[in-house]
Parts: structure tokens; sequence; C-alpha cells
């Protein structure tokens, strides 16, 4: 445990430079555009809209403001964590000059990529939200109260996780094939476009879904302004073993990383 602590400590220790770099990143992104970063909220809006038609009359949807914010919602949130996890099988990969050229400990590659997914994300929630809050303006408030616990282990979740995903596919490259594969599969069986009990007998495949359990989690918590403490904390119970254990299989594998990228 003395690595992962020491690898926490130079993560905070060095939380500026990763965090400029990450930021550096992101402007890149979107050099040379006239919109900037606001296409990142952009694109989700016109993904919300678009589905929100098709399915909200392929579901014959009763009211159609509440489910424009139960799919916006949802589908924000899960592009988040679908964006963080697709990143991950290559992570250590594509730095691989800096890990077998200096001694600067890899968790500053996971934490940069994180914040890089974090300041992505933030932009887009922001627009999503303040969009959606034309529909129910409870929302903003909900994010506030009831909603800033589940948002936290949304943050979490997604630095832990695909940190476990890129010390897999630092050591099996099958992973880089099989994740895209297993992600689609986990939107289509979640219930973001649809209620979870249209899922009927299948309803427990929502339940065993670590990815959907924090969607979910959040979502509640936006729409309905109620925490739902006992599940909130035992997901909270669950990032941090999450994070330690993570933190800890890197401290493990830090001398054989630049071998297998």
């Amino acid at each position: 445990m003395n690595t992962a602590v020491n690898s926490l400590r130079f993560g905070w220790q060095s939380r500026r430079a990763w965090w400029f770099t990450a930021t550096a990143r992101t402007r890149e992104r979107f050099a040379r555009t006239a919109l900037g970063s606001f296409w990142l909220g952009l694109s989700n809006l016109l993904s919300i809209s678009v589905l929100a038609v098709v399915y909200g009359t392929v579901f014959k949807v009763s009211d159609f403001n509440a489910y424009v914010v139960y799919l916006g919602t949802g589908l924000v949130t899960w592009n988040a964590i679908a964006a963080s996890v697709q990143s991950a099988p290559n992570l250590f990969k594509n730095n691989a000059a800096n890990l077998k050229n200096t001694n600067t400990d890899p968790i500053f590659y996971t934490l940069e990529e994180w914040s890089f997914q974090l300041q992505t994300f933030l932009q887009s929630f922001g627009l999503v939200l303040v969009i959606l809050s034309l529909f129910q303006p409870t929302l903003l408030p909900h994010l506030f109260t009831a909603g800033l616990l589940p948002f936290l282990n949304l943050l979490l979740f997604i630095y832990w996780f695909p940190l476990l995903i890129c010390l897999l596919g630092a050591r099996y490259e099958d992973f880089f094939q099989l994740v895209p594969i297993v992600l689609q599969l986990m939107f289509l069986l979640s219930p973001i476009l649809y209620k979870k009990e249209a899922l009927g007998h299948l309803s427990w495949t929502a339940d065993l879904n670590p990815l959907y359990r924090v969607l979910s989690n959040l979502r509640h918590a936006l729409i309905h302004g109620e925490l739902k403490l006992s599940h909130t904390l035992l997901i909270l119970l669950a990032n941090l073993i999450g994070l330690l254990l993570a933190v800890w299989l890197l401290g493990r594998q830090r001398h054989k990383l630049p071998f297998l990228v």
C-alpha cells in the first residue's frame, strides 16, 4: 500500500502539471474553430434531440418533456463514461515514449487523461443541463442538493474503472478491440433510451451493470431531487475500494509498463 500512497501523493503534488496538459489538449482540439468547446455540448444536444423525437415516437411516450429530460441526462452521462472507458486500452501505449524515457510515475498520465475527460464532460454537461432546464427547471437546484454525492461518484468511477482497463490493455491488446463492442452492448442493454420496466424479466441485467448503476443514481437525483442514501453510499464505498485497488495494481505494474508498451 506504500506504493499506492506514494503514487497518490505524487498525483496530488503534480496536479497543476497534469491539469495544464489536459487543458492544452482541450484547447488544441478546438483550435481554429468558431464555436470552440461549445461543440461538445452542441453535439450532445443534437443527439438528444434526434433520439428524443425518434424513440419518443416509437415508444409513444405520454409526457414528451419528461422523456427528453430522462433521455438527455442519461445520454450525456453515458457518453462521459463511455469516452473514458474507450480511451483507456491504448493510454499507456500512446505514452510509450514517456514511459520508456522518463522516470515520471505512470499515475501522471492516467490523471491527465481523467482530467481531459472531466473537462470534456463538464463543458458538455453544463450546456445540456441548462437547455434541459427549459423542460424541467428544477434540474440545476437538484444538482447542487441531492446530486452532489452521485456526481462525485461519477467522477471517481471514470478514473479508477478506466485505469483497470488501462492495465489490462497494456498487457492484452485484444482489449482495444473488445472494449467498443462491450460498450455498445451495454448501452443497448441499459435503460437509457427506455425505462427499466421495459426490460421486464431482464431488468436484473441493469442491476448488474456497474456503468448503469452509477448513471442511474445521478439521473435519479437530478430528475427527482431525491438522494438514495444507502445506494449512493454503497457506490461510494465501491468507488473508494476500486480506486485503492487500481492505484495499487498500477504501482505493482509500474516497472513492467515500459516493456509492455
